[in-house]
């Protein structure tokens, strides 16, 4: 199901995400092959994810749109899908407080490597987009309760045409990690276990932001 743009933004957001989506880059190249990574130790032992301080930056790049800045949620693609790479991070502290298991789209993993081989804002694609989203509404689709979200930058402002929302669904599953290796993959939507879904929108609320990426480690 697509949902309009103009239909869920408030007057506040439709006004920042409009003017980003000014003049609209075309979208990330599609074929970025990134090798499965591990935080450098000291990263892991302070707590504070490797692409903390990309997501900060879009943090304050986007302030006028996100109205709760006291945390943030992180999604470090660059790691496999069997590994919880959803970070809910206190922003004052730049510190991990809740870490989920998240799918990325088939359309960023064609062959099903569970590593995000791509990102996409293209319709259709099924890929994951890279960026900056704000939450916004919840609502009760074929998936449950789920989230919209809005994506704020060039490459992720496809989003609420896209439907791209945080939802739950079976095929993240830690069952599915023991008989093969990964979870499944969305179509392009940021995919949680079914129970723990209502635990990561409890925790972000409406207005708060969602930043998606990964380190570009052994790329030419």
């Amino acid at each position: 199901m697509q949902f309009s743009r103009r239909h869920f933004m408030g007057a506040a957001i439709a006004a920042t995400a409009g003017a980003s989506s000014t003049g609209r880059a075309l979208a990330e190249p599609e074929n970025l092959l990134p090798r499965p990574y591990t935080a450098p130790a000291e990263a892991r032992q302070a707590g504070q994810p490797p692409l903390l301080a990309e997501a900060l930056a879009a943090l304050d790049r986007h302030s006028a749109s996100i109205l709760d800045r006291d945390r943030i949620g992180l999604v470090d693609f660059t790691v496999h899908s069997r590994e919880p790479r959803f970070h809910l991070v206190d922003v004052a502290s730049g510190r991990i407080e809740r870490s989920w298991l998240v799918a990325h789209g088939n359309g960023s993993d064609p062959v099903a490597t569970g590593v995000l081989q791509r990102f996409s804002n293209r319709p259709g694609s099924n890929a994951t987009s890279r960026g900056a989203y704000v939450t916004s509404a919840t609502y009760f689709g074929k998936h449950g309760r789920s989230q919209r979200l809005i994506g704020l930058d060039p490459t992720n402002d496809m989003a609420l045409d896209r439907a791209i929302v945080v939802h739950g669904a079976a095929y993240v599953d830690p069952s599915l990690i023991a008989s093969q290796g990964r979870i499944g993959r969305s179509q392009g939507c940021f995919a949680f276990e079914n129970g723990e879904v209502a635990a990561v929108m409890e925790q972000l609320g409406e207005g708060r932001m969602i930043y998606a990426g990964r380190l570009e480690i052994g790329l030419a």
